[in-house]
């Protein structure tokens, strides 16, 4: 049989070129006929035919390769791999692994023997082998690549056998024989293959048909996801670098990889580092550092940067003694244009600190070098890309975790990270906040004291060690501090010779044998004692030094806890629950300002809950509260965790603002619904709050009964059970010595009837009270308790309140009420108790004034209504006109909420009006029509009655008796009833002579009108108020005392009483908004009260009216933009969330920018940079091309007509906001401002 004459160097030319153009002459008869028929190729029993013969001569001798027959056989084989079976292609695959492992034994053998004549024999048969094994392992992962591209059989025309084939043998999976193959070359790589390849050139040939396979096995994500592959691809590689040259080309695969394969950037530093550490082979990795060092990649490439970004991460964990050695090369791509590879040096720079942090060497080198990698870490906290600055805080955070501290770096990475927080990049902000919980979280100042980190004991320590060490260092100028008392000291602990030479030096000091016993014992002592200050000043500088850093590391913290509580107001829900952990951290750090961020997160349970991350923040939020104050330590019993969290519960209401505890109630409300507060909890503050053997703090009791009152707001039935409780502390003594305890007390009661929506959540309707009920008549006597306090008016209004919620008759109670107090204030001062003490109130008048009184037992005893002898004898008319002014104050007070809450009964009545009789109608029909239809018909008016049932929840539930008055007026429509309750409200309460607040109409009016008459300060706050909620009710007297109230508004010099108007005329604007549209001038003109809180209040009510759509916005919007730049923060704050919310609402900013423009720029009292941040801000929502265009033409118009520089200046900022195109503008700005001067 002929032998094959293969050349290796020709061969791979045609295989390069075109593998189907290889001629194959010899090939098997059988094969060629299929040559015109390349499907028939896919029958095994062909192809078996063919291979069988071929294997059994190889496994007899692998020689038979260089048969002409067989190797133009399995070329031709090769040539058409597209169409032959899986089956067939094992087979082939077997047969040239398995003849090159036995040529690998044979060589070893024949090397081993030194038989020389052999090894061109030899050549040979590695190179035909080394061919036709590359050229099969092309065509596996072909086949692979299609296999795993096709996830479906084809169907259709085209080679449907040989699919029909691979289809068959899909599960044929060629990892097992692709690891054999690896391992055979792995083999061969081992041969001295110096005594068979001479040149060079053929080594390098030969190694290049081992090594191309193992690259494109390597291009396969899957094939590397597989470890035993990767690993075996990795053995050949090795080996090949190690022994056989291929280091250069194998850098320049690498290189070409990591530039054009995502997959292999982590696989290719795996394989540096596996050359370095178990070849013994860094050299490669050196050259792929330096030559990536040099790299520049092209501003658009992404590619490129992102796989060396992740292979320089990768190698720097695996290895970071190869990175170390070529970090000053890598640190030229700092300054690369590509944020990725800036990222990756970061996040390198970091490792090798880690690396060097847990070596252990701790040389001079050592630390320069870990000092040269802060400083780069510090610099890149100000890249100018945000990625690259979040990548340094996440570098850091892994900084943290190490056990060495670094406290000074810690220092700058923390004063750093509070900068941060203040950066525009919302994910920088994150991490700032991040990194400072760590921070906090592995601090190092926990080896005096704990790791608590409060600065009042910090600051106490520092204070002790400086008194300690100023006790310790004597005067400047006192004795013993020269040279003499160091040379006595060290003449008692030497020699006989150096005391000898001491006492030549000084004569006048005495030897040691001269001195006496006592002497000698005082030297000892003294210079012992000495030694031991000297050490003791030591230890207390070091103690200072690590209080002060402590401390300079808390004051960071508490200047970083400013800028997160406005961070949890931020549009980025992340950032937000960021913020949140950061004060749970700084909570259990006891770091005192954390308690303002824990207050402050309560507004969060606002977040609306739409969408998922809002309803995120939400959980989070109660999630954190849980764990704050409502998880008891593991190792409480249960009744101790009940106190424990109810004391905290508590705690929470102490000095909480009104805000905060709108916001708790929210809170505590949505924890009682899903069942987090367990019943023992409930029972404890009951017993808090109705505790009666000991004095308790009164701060603690009212916090109790503020809890209860806003869980029950979700469970009314918490407080239907403990009525009695109630009616005896806070509505008792209790609540007569403490007016803020009965003020939430009946603020709690009020809960017992749900109203609004928790009236239709809730499942048990409440039947209201007869106005007998003892409930009912303690509510009453609370609002006459005699006090000058100002709490008063809290009580009376929640009183009031309470009364409305429970009674079935209120008007009747209320106008009681009204009566009593009258006649307290206006019968003769004999029968009224002639003192009033604050701190000791007074009770209700007595049963003598007025025979209508209530159950006795609800009044307090008498015994205090004499107590006139105790007063001073001189000014009794003084302090009766102050008696009448407080009582009087208070009786105004009583008369403008009853007409307020009288208002909102009549609504009620109306609502539950409506509903009977829809009920009543539905029940008729009902009972006229039992068809199909009908009944259906029934269904939807159910539906719709049991709907306007929920919305009336509130209203007042019918007496018994009353059954009959709807048939009196089953023939009143809804709007008959309508107009009757309006008719009530316009005309009879106010105007009809047997309405009682009749009366006080012309009263209020007359106190109003005549403020120097009646010029007490608290008289006509109560007066003003009680008119604006009078005028509230009737339209008529609103009208009629309008002038009045602006008057009022305008020329008041008492800052509560003009922001009692400013809401009044709000209110109205709602109520009678045609006869407030035409005064909203005056409104505005609040918003320059020289008062911040009245500015405040009316920007509020104005920001309400707008966005609301109740007033109609002119041209006084530009009052408003002023706000933008008040110096009260939380008005300008105030004004730019107005701003926002107005621009989300038809254009209304562009609408109305070029009249707020006109009247800013005409106040000379805005300075020009104040007026640009205006205008810059509000330009900001003019987002539209074609707006911006409109409002720039309307601006140029105004150019040729400035009369001012400054004036001209301001349209040409503007112009320059916007984003227009228009030459003539640009040239009309470009020649500047012209004066003209008319001649003289």
């Amino acid at each position: 049989m002929d032998n094959v004459s293969f050349d290796i160097n020709d061969a791979l030319k045609h295989y390069m070129s075109d593998p189907a153009a290889i001629p194959t002459p010899e090939a098997d008869s059988a094969l060629v006929d299929c040559e015109n028929d390349p499907d028939s190729l896919a029958d095994n029993a062909i192809i078996n035919g063919v291979l069988n013969p071929i294997v059994d001569a190889v496994a007899e001798n692998p020689d038979a390769i260089t048969r002409s027959s067989i190797f133009d056989s399995l070329q031709f084989l090769l040539k058409y791999t597209s169409y032959l079976s899986a089956h067939a292609l094992s087979k082939i695959f077997d047969l040239i692994t398995s003849g090159l492992a036995t040529e690998a034994d044979v060589i070893h053998h024949d090397l081993e023997s030194d038989e020389q004549e052999l090894i061109a024999h030899h050549k040979q048969l590695l190179e035909m082998y080394g061919f036709l094994l590359q050229w099969t392992i092309a065509a596996v992962e072909t086949k692979a690549a299609e296999k795993s591209s096709t996830t479906m059989p084809a169907r259709g025309r085209g080679k449907p056998k040989g699919r029909k084939e691979v289809g068959k043998d899909g599960s044929w999976d060629s990892s097992t024989q692709l690891e054999t193959a690896l391992n055979t070359m792995c083999k061969v790589l081992r041969l001295k293959l110096g005594k068979i390849f001479l040149t060079t050139s053929e080594r390098d040939t030969f190694i290049s048909l081992l090594t191309r396979p193992v690259y494109m096995i390597l291009e396969s994500e899957q094939r590397v996801k597989n470890t035993s592959i990767r690993m075996h691809t990795f053995k050949v590689l090795c080996v090949a670098v190690k022994h056989h040259g291929h280091a250069y080309a194998a850098q320049i695969s690498i290189v070409q990889n990591l530039t054009y394969f995502e997959h292999l950037s982590e696989p290719m530093a795996e394989l540096l580092h596996i050359l370095a550490e178990q070849y013994d082979y860094p050299q490669l990795a050196d050259e792929i550092l330096r030559e990536l060092s040099n790299k520049e990649f092209n501003s658009n490439d992404n590619k490129g940067p992102k796989s060396v970004s992740t292979f320089m991460v990768k190698l720097s964990e695996l290895a970071p003694r190869l990175i170390i050695k070529q970090v000053t090369l890598l640190a030229k791509q700092l300054d690369s244009e590509s944020h990725t590879l800036r990222s990756a040096l970061i996040e390198v720079f970091g490792n090798m600190l880690v690396y060097l942090s847990k070596s252990d060497e701790r040389g001079e080198n050592h630390k320069s070098q870990m000092n040269a990698f802060f400083d780069v870490l510090e610099e890149r906290f100000l890249d100018i890309n945000p990625y690259c600055r979040c990548r340094t805080m996440q570098v850091y955070l892994k900084i943290c975790e190490l056990e060495q501290k670094f406290p000074k770096r810690r220092q700058k990475a923390a004063e750093l990270a509070c900068q941060s927080l203040e950066d525009k990049s919302s994910h920088v902000r994150r991490n700032a906040i991040k990194l400072l919980g760590a921070l906090i979280r592995t601090h190092p100042f926990t080896a005096l004291h704990g790791a608590q980190l409060a600065r009042k004991d910090w600051q106490e320590r520092l204070d002790k060690v400086d008194a300690e060490l100023d006790a310790l260092k004597p005067p400047v100028d006192a004795p013993g501090l020269d040279g003499n008392a160091n040379t006595t000291v060290d003449a008692g602990l030497l020699d006989d010779a150096t005391q000898i030479d001491a006492t030549q030096l000084d004569p006048s000091q005495k030897s040691p044998a001269e001195m006496t016993e006592e002497e000698k014992v005082a030297a000892i002592r003294k210079a012992q004692e000495e030694a031991a200050t000297s050490e003791a000043i030591e230890k207390l500088t070091l103690t200072k030094r690590y209080y002060s850093e402590a401390l300079k590391f808390i004051d960071v913290l508490h200047e970083a806890t400013g800028t997160v509580c406005q961070l949890l107001g931020s549009k980025n829900k992340s950032e937000v629950i960021e913020a949140m952990d950061f004060f749970e951290v700084g909570d259990a750090y006891n770091i005192e300002q954390n308690k303002v961020g824990i207050r402050r997160m309560l507004r969060l349970i606002w977040t609306k809950g739409n969408s998922d991350e809002g309803k995120g923040v939400q959980t989070h939020l109660i999630e954190c509260y849980k764990r704050l104050f409502f998880e008891a330590p593991d190792s409480f019993s249960p009744n101790d965790a009940a106190n424990y969290i109810a004391r905290n519960m508590i705690s929470l209401t102490f000095g909480a603002t009104p805000a905060e505890l709108t916001s708790l109630e929210q809170l505590l409300a949505t924890m009682m619904k899903q069942g987090m507060i367990p019943e023992i909890v409930i029972a404890k503050l009951w017993q808090v709050y109705g505790v009666q053997k000991r004095e308790i703090s009164r701060k603690q009791r009212r916090g109790a009964i503020i809890v209860l009152g806003m869980l029950a707001t979700a469970s009314p039935e918490i407080v239907v059970g403990e009525m009695e409780t109630m009616l005896r502390t806070g509505l008792g003594s209790h609540g007569r010595a403490d007016l803020q305890l009965a003020k939430f007390t009946c603020v709690a009661l009020r809960r017992i009837n749900p109203s609004g929506r928790s009236a239709k959540e809730s499942a048990i309707k409440f039947s209201r009270l007869s106005n007998d009920h003892a409930v009912l008549a303690r509510l009453a006597a609370i609002t006459e308790v005699s006090t000058e306090s100002k709490e008063w008016y809290g009580v009376a209004e929640q009183a009031i309140n309470a009364i409305y919620a429970l009674s079935r008759h209120p008007d009747v109670l209320c106008s009681e009420i009204i009566r009593r107090k009258t006649k307290s204030v206006f019968s003769p001062q004999a029968s009224r108790p002639t003192s009033r003490d604050e701190s000791v109130p007074v009770s209700s008048p007595p049963a003598t004034q007025d025979g209508e009184e209530g159950d006795p037992t609800l009044l307090a005893p008498p015994t205090q209504a004499q107590p006139a002898s105790s007063q001073p004898p001189q000014s009794p008319t003084k302090k009766q006109n102050k008696d009448n002014t407080v009582a009087l104050s208070q009786l105004l007070f009583i008369v403008g909420h009853v007409a307020i809450k009288q208002i909102v009964h009549l609504e009620l009545c109306e609502l539950d009006f409506k509903r009977r009789k829809q009920e009543k109608e539905k029940s008729a029909a009902a009972a006229k029509e039992i068809s199909t239809l009908s009944a259906a018909t029934t269904t939807s008016t159910g539906r719709k009655a049991s709907g306007n049932k929920r919305k009336s929840a509130a209203a007042p539930a019918p007496e018994e008796e009353e059954g009959d008055e709807l048939d009196l007026i089953g023939g009143t429509t809804e709007d008959d009833f309508t107009e009757a309750m309006a008719h009530i409200r316009e005309r009879e309460l106010l105007y009809d002579g047997r309405s009682l607040l009749a009366i006080f109409g012309p009263m209020v009016s007359e106190i109003c009108a005549n403020n120097t008459t009646y010029k007490d300060r608290n008289l006509q706050q109560a007066a003003t108020l009680c008119l604006a909620k009078l005028m509230c009710v009737s339209s008529e007297y609103c009208e009629a005392n309008l002038p009045l109230l602006i008057t009022i508004m305008e020329r008041s010099t008492d800052a509560t009483v003009r922001s009692n108007a400013v809401i009044a005329l709000g209110d109205m604007a709602v109520c009678f908004n045609h006869l407030i549209d035409e005064n909203t001038d005056f409104l505005y003109r609040r918003l320059a009260d020289s008062d911040a809180s009245v500015k405040r209040t009316c920007l509020m009510t104005l920001t309400f009216l707008i966005l609301a759509g109740q007033v109609k916005v002119k041209g006084q919007l530009g009052e408003m933009a002023k706000c933008l730049e008040d110096e009260d923060k939380r008005i300008a704050d105030l004004a730019r969330m107005f701003f926002t919310e107005l621009s989300t609402k038809d254009n209304a900013v562009y609408n109305h920018f070029v009249d707020m423009f006109s009247l800013l720029s005409a106040d000379q009292r805005i300075d020009e940079d104040s007026f640009r941040r205006i205008v810059r801000f509000l330009l900001g929502f003019v987002e539209k091309d074609k707006h911006a265009k409109q409002l720039a033409d309307k601006l140029a118009a105004r150019l040729p007509r400035c009369d001012t520089e400054r004036q001209w200046n301001d349209v040409a900022f503007a112009l320059g906001l916007l984003q227009h195109k228009n030459e003539d503008i640009a040239k009309l700005v470009g020649e500047g401002f012209k004066v003209v001067r008319a001649p003289a």
